[in-house]
């Protein structure tokens, strides 16, 4: 209980990908301007997460690793993660064509998205006890991992397409308006997130 606690806190809120590692920047500026839309994107985010992780990690420890052909990880891993993009792309496509367009050019870089990426690095590196309080790294912990940082990735965006939404209807002085002003309340947020940094 107390690994799957420090799972939730650690991907969640105090190593969360935007606010503390700072990956996924240009979907959380690009696609939050509409809550809809930051919701999309965040599930989205967080299927493409969980899958590749879920498939990445048995391939690299029990096919790379005992081959002997781990250092190909980075391209494996994105051919992957690719080709999970291209699968979801299409469904959103087929079910939500106002979703589809609203995520426009943001939906297929999920394939470069350094978050997803990220996380199915993190999951099979040496650190991986820091992420659960000293406990050994197994493809059920590293799959839980992927799936609450991809609900972290999915809580920021909601948090900033909320701020923005309000900063519309906010009269804001000319200099401010539109990117700068987005810019100001991002630091906000992650400001706000570190907090949770002191949770032991």
């Amino acid at each position: 209980m107390a690994t799957f606690i420090a799972i939730v806190i650690s991907a969640v809120l105090t190593n969360n990908f935007i606010t503390h590692q700072t990956y996924g920047i240009c979907p959380f500026l690009g696609v939050s301007k509409k809550t809809s839309s930051a919701v999309g994107m965040g599930v989205a985010v967080t299927l493409v997460m969980t899958l590749a992780t879920a498939i990445t990690y048995p391939i690299y420890e029990y096919v790379m690793v005992p081959l002997g052909i781990d250092f190909l990880e980075i391209i494996v891993f994105i051919f992957i993660i690719a080709s999970l993009v291209q699968m979801i792309e299409k469904i959103i496509e087929k079910l939500s064509p106002t979703l589809y367009n609203a995520m426009g050019i943001y939906l297929p870089l999920i394939t470069t998205n350094c978050a997803v990426l990220g996380v199915c690095e993190l999951v099979i590196g040496s650190n991986t006890a820091s992420l659960l309080d000293g406990a050994a790294m197994n493809m059920g912990w590293a799959v839980l991992y992927a799936l609450f940082a991809g609900l972290g990735f999915t809580l920021v965006m909601i948090i900033m397409s909320g701020m923005r939404e309000k900063l519309n209807c906010t009269k804001v002085a000319k200099s401010l308006a539109g990117f700068p002003i987005s810019m100001i309340t991002a630091s906000f947020i992650c400001m706000a997130f570190t907090v949770f940094s002191y949770i032991a």
